[in-house]
């Protein structure tokens, strides 16, 4: 069976399940689970593949809500990932429903063809990419032993030939002061809340002075109880991002040197966590990435790179699998330009029917890149040779 032939077998697949992938990506989207708490999209995707027949693990690599499902016994072995985790509030306004479906639907385009063209396949169902690092978790504990490349598509308001990563740690601070009566003896408070605030000024300022492609931003997650009150206590939630995690490391010492300056002000002591793991950024492959976007465009659909005009920055713990194994994480389009990931907008389109497009012909990319990859000792090489060359 040559490359073509397979291709359209693959594709012929994925039309004749689209149903079940729209059904799929509809019930992970009207269900929306935070970090580690995945359980029902870890069902309806496990369910699903052990009916293809996968040899389906739940619960994998001591993560209740991960999984791992093969098919194929012999071969390069390629990996497929899923993400399904949701936001809070806004449930999934990054799509990764579509993530999902999409996923499943690449593995069982690939599926048809494996033993045909000798080759194997595995789908890694990563929990709590929202910040959780389950895919992180997941490489230390095997995921990626004997893998040769992997891939996953994002949904997006553009087709791009990648997302623009960049690596990121969280820090999780509390400043504790003293409570008073805020009226009656104020001069025996020390006012924790007012740290937290100066700390976030000094971090407004240190924004300045820091690399264009770096970010800084937290939140409040404590601010007192009354304002009669004194906050004894005051706490906060941040994102440090950087080009890479060695620029990462030296620009988390001065952002927490900001938010302890607070502290000093106002005679609050402070207590600090760097949240591990960190987000690697993600290494661009681009032999892999041009086998994506030729097939992508056979479809259809032209992928860019990004530019000016249209790019979505962001961290992710794909980033980290690029640093082990050769990866892609394309953009497919799902909603009208403009509309950005992480937004009450970008969920409504992640259930519309732009979304299914998005999750019928992600999947036909990504199952036809796998069959180039199958079917071709020099492309298979070309992309791990450019490994090689960028890894660090």
């Amino acid at each position: 069976m040559d490359a073509h032939e397979a291709k359209q077998r693959a594709k012929d697949s994925i039309d004749a399940h689209r149903n079940l992938l729209v059904e799929v990506s509809h019930s992970i989207h009207a269900h929306p689970e935070e970090n580690y708490a995945e359980h029902h999209a870890h069902e309806v995707l496990t369910a699903a593949l052990d009916d293809l027949d996968f040899d389906v693990t739940r619960g994998a690599f001591g993560m209740p809500t991960a999984f791992k499902a093969s098919t194929g016994t012999r071969g390069p072995l390629i990996a497929v990932f899923c993400e399904y985790d949701a936001l809070p509030g806004i449930g999934h306004a990054c799509g990764h429903n579509i993530i999902a479906a999409a996923g499943l639907g690449a593995a069982l385009g690939a599926a048809a063809v494996a033993d045909e063209l000798g080759g194997r396949l595995v789908v890694l169902g990563s929990p709590a990419e929202e910040g959780g690092g389950g895919k992180v978790f997941m490489i230390d504990r095997g995921a990626l032993t004997g893998v040769d490349a992997a891939m996953m598509i994002h949904p997006a308001d553009s087709d791009l030939r990648w997302m623009t990563t960049i690596a990121v740690q969280q820090l999780r601070i509390t400043w504790n002061g003293q409570a008073a009566h805020a009226a009656a003896h104020p001069w025996d408070g020390r006012n924790a809340l007012d740290a937290a605030v100066l700390g976030y000024m000094n971090v407004a300022a240190l924004r300045q002075h820091i690399r264009p492609e770096e970010r800084i931003h937290g939140v409040f997650t404590d601010g007192g109880d009354k304002p009669n009150i004194v906050p004894a206590t005051a706490a906060m939630h941040w994102f440090i991002r950087a080009a890479n995690l060695e620029r990462l490391e030296a620009l988390k010492p001065r952002v927490l040197a900001a938010l302890k300056a607070g502290g000093d002000a106002t005679g609050c002591t402070v207590s600090y966590e760097w949240i591990d793991p960190a987000y690697a950024d993600l290494l661009r492959n681009e032999p892999f990435e041009s086998l994506y976007a030729a097939n992508s465009a056979s479809l259809g659909r032209v992928v860019l790179e990004p530019g000016p005009a249209g790019a979505v920055v962001g961290s992710t713990d794909m980033g980290n699998v690029s640093h082990e194994v050769p990866s892609i994480h394309p953009m497919v389009s799902v909603a009208p330009s403009g509309v950005g990931i992480h937004t009450p907008g970008f969920a409504e389109f992640a259930a519309s029917p732009s979304g299914d497009d998005g999750v019928v012909d992600g999947a036909k990319a990504m199952a036809m890149t796998i069959i180039d990859l199958w079917s071709s000792s020099q492309a298979l090489e070309s992309v791990a040779s450019e490994f090689e060359a960028t890894k660090r």
